[in-house]
């Protein structure tokens, strides 16, 4: 007879983990105990050893299905063994002595669905019907180790019915935290409505053509009837988003199939626990309104995520619209009275329950060109979960500007916050500052160390520069590359493609095209875009044809012609004329005309020579608009030229301007001329890789920034620098964009502090 003490490290907690010890230990005959102790699982077993051995290796491979399991650790037991295996309450204190892992969100499971649809069953038709398999998760959990009294769930005394499923071993809700019925779990409410009655007055609501405030898993989500176009304007009108694209949730993937192309590899994302939104390839001649899409080249789908979404899709009988509850550019509501203020001007109805909401998490966005994954927006089922990070010392990035994450990061993992929005203003600010406050609590991870962005103006930077840490400061580029290097476990030098809006260079420039000889300490200049004017500084973000004029009248000098005026009469003859002509004045004298290397703005150039945006309503509205003019058109590359410019390659973009207007005078159609862009940017890219690599650059290339979300200019540059055997790598679980940006400042500061150690 041995006793021993086994330690479970990993995402363990909230997954049900702790019934599935004590049905192994029960099955393998041994006796003991075990508990959640801080972020792990532990307790401690007597039998035979080598029962005990079989023990830790069925812990260490066989666990529930959204458990993690990253170590199994036995050492010598001491306590007395009594008969029988049962599972111990947490203790009262932590020892908080490793970081913790919080359990993501997870959709309804099958089995609960099957449940939910079951006349006979006593939850039939409860909209927060969960167990150990499914349910909230990161949204309840108030504190670890995770017991019902530590999440919002403690405000609801289980009734004698689920007391004894949560009391049961052979129960599927043994110690299911969230567990509930329709006795005693959160209820449904619209105005003095209650439960049916208050999801039959949603159902009209939506139904009638309004709008529905619901309250979701993460936060308030608006909801309306998506094949309804009134519907769908008035909510674009009062959300004040005129724009960006709408999330569409669907009963099914039969009736996502309808909606949209749909591969194995999109099947396998859109069932997954997580339930992300994903963005596919629409079918001609579905029945959407087309504002849903608002001129974007891909559909959002996502399949329900709880109870109450089946339910609301059954009684409704059409795929609705399901979007952040917020105005634009604000946080999500996640509070019932905050929510009642943002969203009175909104909804026509709030559908509310009365569990709270403890974290804010929107719904995550993912993509996939081919069988590669693209990682949009990682917030609700796949945030806080664990990602590798060689780091030893705790630390945090601080993130960017843009679509604003943070980092935490501590013995070998990174917790990527959840997705705050664009750091604009005040109420996104606090939000940011509220959720690095809860997650840094939860996890236990206090850093020593902050990395941030090179921008003052970012709200981060000056976040992070008044903490009282030491600073790592981490060029916007080299944070995206690293992010993609980091997470594919790259250690040693990369060549780093880094495309996107804008970020600040070293050199006190602003960057967006870059090409990098990199490793996650450091990196040094190779290539980059020519540079061009951005009249009137931000505003030439909002104003694409500032851009265009710009890039026409001042160009970097690299030796090509420039267009010829009347080539681009198009552009000024459609413009104000007062508006051209201040422009005009502003290149002239150099006034408020900082110049960028940006691919990003090179975008904006040719939508708006193309006619497709002028003004913009959010960042990257004219590169969408581009990808969805080219689709899958063929055509004939644009001309590019790469020239060698103070010891760098310089891809000179303006042979290819200047061919897309002679193209465009000749007939050439838009579709046709916006492919050609995707294509001669694709090959100018391979073009500055094969110069690099020639030079002695690495064969791995990473592919970061948030030009790579674009599907097309993705496939095309990965295809061209495979034909030249190189190693090619883009982010799948990290966001590609600004959303990934903390984790590469953290991968940069954990190689910078490693490198200090050595």
């Amino acid at each position: 007879m041995s006793v021993r003490r086994f330690q479970v490290y990993g995402t363990v907690q909230g997954v049900g983990f702790r019934p599935f010890v004590y049905r192994t230990a029960k099955a393998l005959g041994l006796d003991g105990w075990v508990a959640n102790v801080d972020g792990h699982v532990e307790g401690e077993v007597a039998g035979d050893p080598d029962v005990i051995d079989e023990f830790a290796a069925r812990l260490a491979t066989g666990g529930p299905v959204l458990a993690r399991v990253r170590r199994v650790r036995l050492t010598e037991g001491h306590s007395p063994m009594g008969q029988g295996f049962c599972v111990r309450a947490g203790p009262a204190r932590l020892t908080r002595t490793t970081p913790r892992e919080i359990p993501p969100d997870a959709a309804i499971c099958a089995t609960c669905l099957r449940e939910l649809y079951d006349p006979a069953d006593r939850r039939h038709r409860y909209p927060f019907i969960n167990c150990t398999d499914c349910g909230p998760r990161a949204t309840i959990i108030e504190d670890l180790p995770y017991d019902r009294d530590r999440t919002t769930m403690r405000r609801f005394p289980l009734c004698a019915a689920c007391a004894a499923e949560y009391a049961d071993p052979a129960d599927r809700r043994f110690h299911a935290e969230p567990v509930a019925c329709p006795v005693c779990g959160p209820r449904l409410a619209w105005e003095a409505l209650r439960g049916e009655d208050a999801l039959r007055a949603a159902v009209k609501t939506v139904t009638d053509g309004g709008i529905v405030a619901l309250k979701g898993l993460g936060g308030y989500q608006l909801v309306c009837d998506a094949t309804d176009s009134a519907a769908v304007a008035r909510l674009r009108g009062r959300k004040r988003r005129p724009a960006k694209p709408f999330a569409v949730m669907v009963r099914d993937v039969g009736t996502a199939a309808r909606l949209a192309r749909i591969g194995s590899a999109e099947h396998a994302v859109l069932t997954s626990p997580a339930r992300p939104v994903v963005l596919l390839a629409p079918r001609r001649g579905h029945a959407l309104a087309a504002g849903v899409r608002a001129g974007a080249p891909r559909l959002g789908l996502f399949l329900p995520t709880t109870g109450l979404h089946h339910l609301l899709l059954d009684e409704s009988a059409r795929p609705l619209v399901v979007t952040s509850g917020n105005l634009s550019d604000e946080p999500i509501a996640v509070e019932d009275t905050e929510a009642r203020t943002a969203l009175a001007s909104v909804a026509d109805g709030f559908l509310t329950h009365d569990r709270p909401i403890r974290s804010r998490y929107d719904d995550s966005v993912v993509q996939l060109t081919g069988r590669t994954r693209i990682t949009v927006r990682r917030a609700r089922g796949l945030s806080p979960a664990p990602l590798p990070l060689a780091v030893r010392t705790p630390l945090a990035g601080a993130g960017a500007q843009l679509k604003h994450t943070f980092t935490l990061a501590a013995d070998g993992r990174a917790r990527l916050g959840p997705h705050t929005g664009d750091l604009a203003d005040v109420p996104t600010y606090d939000a940011f500052r509220r959720s690095y406050d809860d997650l840094k609590r939860l996890t236990g991870i206090e850093p020593a160390v902050l990395a941030h962005d090179l921008h003052p103006g970012y709200l981060s930077t000056q976040w992070a520069r008044e903490q009282p840490l030491r600073r790592i400061a981490v060029q916007h580029h080299h944070a995206h590359v690293a992010a993609v290097a980091a997470e594919h476990g790259v250690r040693g030098p990369f060549l780093g493609v880094a495309y996107d809006g804008l970020g600040l260079g070293d050199d006190g420039t602003l960057w967006g095209g870059e090409i990098l000889v990199a490793d996650l300490c450091g990196y040094r200049r190779v290539g980059r875009f020519a540079t061009a004017p951005l009249p009137g500084g931000d505003a030439a973000v909002r104003h694409p044809s500032r851009t265009a004029l710009g890039h026409l009248l001042d160009s970097e000098p690299l030796g090509s012609p420039r267009p010829h005026p009347r080539l681009y009469q198009g552009l000024t003859h459609r413009l104000d004329p007062a508006g051209v002509r201040a422009v005009r004045a502003m290149v002239a004298r150099g006034i408020n005309c900082p110049r960028a290397s940006s691919a990003g703005r090179l975008f904006d150039t040719v939508a708006s020579l193309l006619g497709l945006a002028d003004t913009v309503r959010y960042e990257g509205e004219a590169a969408v608009l581009l990808e969805a003019a080219a689709g899958t058109v063929s055509a004939v590359p644009l001309a590019h030229r790469i020239v060698r410019a103070d010891g760098l390659w310089v891809y000179d973009s303006t042979p290819t301007v200047t061919d897309l207007l002679d193209r465009r005078a000749s007939g050439e159609s838009v579709a046709q001329l916006a492919a050609a862009f995707h294509l001669a940017l694709a090959r100018a890219t391979a073009d500055l890789v094969a110069r690099a690599v020639e030079d002695g650059a690495p064969r791995t290339v990473c592919l970061g920034g948030g030009c790579f979300v674009n599907a097309r200019l993705l496939t095309e540059v990965r295809r061209l620098l495979r034909t030249q055997g190189l190693r090619v790598l883009v982010g799948g679980e990290v966001p590609v964009g600004d959303g990934g940006i903390s984790y590469g400042q953290a991968a940069v500061a954990a190689a910078r502090l490693a490198e200090e150690e050595r």
